[in-house]
């Protein structure tokens, strides 16, 4: 195969290739797809408390079931590209905050207010709510 590496059979130039391709979908998948999520985020989601275990037992059905599956799915197929961006382009921070609000977790609440305090996130998330005119997000004082 000439002066290429091999790599389990596959050619360095090939992995690069996947790779390079890999982080332009990201990079605009991102750019397209994170604006519209954090615009549908409502502006209280920090400050309302989050439902208890009760009420999600009282609504158990196949639906619910099925729709926590595929949004629990969605939420780490975007944690991994999230932190695929953190080394590659793309918001790779904003990313990781959609991931976990979609996310099922205990912790998820201190996590998800622990990314969104960061004033450079901050800032970019109103930035795009602000362009899509939507209010800005509302978070609780700090505990």
């Amino acid at each position: 195969m000439g002066t290429a590496l091999m790599l389990d059979g596959i050619s360095m130039k090939v992995a690069a290739g996947w790779a390079f391709a890999l982080s332009v979908v990201l990079f605009v998948g991102s750019l397209i797809v994170m604006p519209i999520l954090l615009c549908r985020v409502r502006p209280d989601y920090f400050v309302r408390r989050p439902p208890t275990e009760q009420s999600w037992s009282a609504r158990t059905s196949a639906t619910l079931l099925l729709w926590m599956i595929v949004k629990n799915i969605v939420g780490f197929a975007l944690l991994l590209m999230g932190i695929a961006m953190l080394v590659l382009p793309g918001q790779g921070l904003l990313t990781i905050l959609v991931a976990t609000t979609l996310l099922n977790f205990p912790g998820k609440r201190k996590l998800e207010l622990r990314i969104v305090r960061q004033r450079h996130v901050r800032r970019a998330i109103n930035w795009v709510r602000e362009k899509a005119r939507q209010p800005p997000l509302i978070l609780p004082d700090k505990e």
